[in-house]
């Protein structure tokens, strides 16, 4: 049993799976948020899963393509990934790595496999940006795999720590904005970790190896491999791992903005919206 009251543990609020979809060039992916099941979980537009050993599944990439108003999270755990923008950055994505992009005012990139053959595998996160943030200076966040703390809670469980704390150790990701939380957890078997999340997050956790068990007695739902939870109820993750596991957990700030979405671009109203496309066209990013 965990050592917090079971009455404050976050419970299961919604379940689902991922849908399978293409995008970019072609890129097989799961569409986890973003589907019609979960259209979005505020600050977060859109998770997609990539996974995947046949080169044909991602050899295209994600050619150029443009971005405003939200930022987007990269999570390589296989696989090169090399991304260029018009603002003449360049930069390598490798296993364990993260690059953390704010779109902001607008910018246009690409991704690209830096392979021919063999296992790319990762994770794709839309995270908001609030109305007084959505035209600021393009940036970049990026980090190598020795860049990401590894924490060891306790035997048999180890967490890799992209934005937030663990047991005081914190991720080298800041956004004041939503106050991310980003965790890559690993679990052995019959192995069980306690949490304590941010107060007020919207938050999930995400099953991308194995199964494991959210809660305990009347509240305890089961995940396996490539389900989603929604969390909802107390502020503490309690998580038990059914078999040997990996999953990531997510939470940020909502921000409780209108959100005018379409496309790459994603503002507070529909003038905002279909201004990025006239200023996109007229090549001001």
């Amino acid at each position: 049993m965990s050592a917090i009251d079971p009455a404050r543990h976050a419970r299961v609020a919604g379940r689902l799976r991922g849908m399978p979809t293409s995008d970019g060039a072609g890129v097989r992916l799961t569409r986890v948020i973003g589907s019609p099941q979960l259209p979005d979980l505020d600050p977060f537009l859109l998770l997609d899963e990539f996974g995947t050993e046949r080169a044909e599944d991602y050899i295209a990439g994600f050619p150029e393509h443009p971005h405003r108003g939200f930022e987007t999270v990269t999570y390589m755990l296989d696989g090169r990934m090399r991304h260029r923008d018009n603002k003449g950055h360049e930069g390598l994505l490798v296993p364990g790595g993260v690059q953390w992009m704010t779109a902001g005012s607008g910018l246009v990139h690409s991704e690209m496999p830096e392979q021919e053959a063999g296992r790319m595998r990762g994770f794709q996160l839309w995270v908001n940006l609030p109305a007084k943030d959505k035209m600021t200076a393009p940036r970049y966040q990026e980090f190598g795999p020795e860049r990401i703390p590894l924490v060891q809670p306790s035997e048999g469980v180890e967490v890799r720590v992209i934005a937030g704390q663990v047991d005081g150790v914190a991720g080298p990701v800041a956004q004041p904005a939503t106050d991310p939380l980003y965790l890559d957890v690993a679990l052995e078997a019959g192995r069980s970790w306690t949490h304590r999340l941010p107060a007020g997050h919207n938050a999930f956790v995400y099953v991308y190896e194995g199964a494991l068990t959210v809660g305990e007695g009347d509240d305890a739902r089961q995940l396996s491999a490539q389900e989603l939870a929604v969390l909802g109820g107390g502020d503490v993750l309690f998580v038990q791992a059914n078999a040997a596991t990996r999953a990531i957990v997510v939470a940020g700030r909502p921000l409780r903005e209108p959100v005018a979405r379409h496309g790459p671009f994603v503002m507070n109203t529909r003038e905002e919206l279909m201004q990025a496309f006239v200023d996109f066209q007229e090549g001001r990013f």
